[in-house]
């Protein structure tokens, strides 16, 4: 079976640009450029991080929270851990 995991995310819609903003606890907390209308946010928030941890869009998704600023998002082929190292060395270059 492929690694996955589920990564609790903070959203922030209407930012200025689509950014991680660091860590809020446990939770990963992210800037959206998209208003939260019509799932614009979930699908900013699903290609922004796939983009930044490297992987298709269609493995990153909502699965709990669609409508709510906290949610719980899957990624499907990486491990927590590995998605936990994928976001330091992208704020750490």
């Amino acid at each position: 079976m492929p690694p996955a995991c589920l990564l609790p995310v903070k959203v922030i819609p209407n930012a200025p640009r689509t950014a991680v903003a660091g860590w809020l606890g446990d939770a990963l907390k992210v800037r959206v450029q998209a208003p939260p209308v019509e799932g614009r946010a979930n699908a900013a928030l699903c290609a922004g991080l796939a983009e930044r941890l490297g992987l298709p869009g269609a493995a990153v998704s909502v699965a709990r929270g669609a409508t709510a600023s906290r949610k719980l998002v899957h990624i499907a082929g990486l491990d927590l851990a590995t998605v936990r190292q994928r976001l330091a060395a992208a704020e750490n270059p």
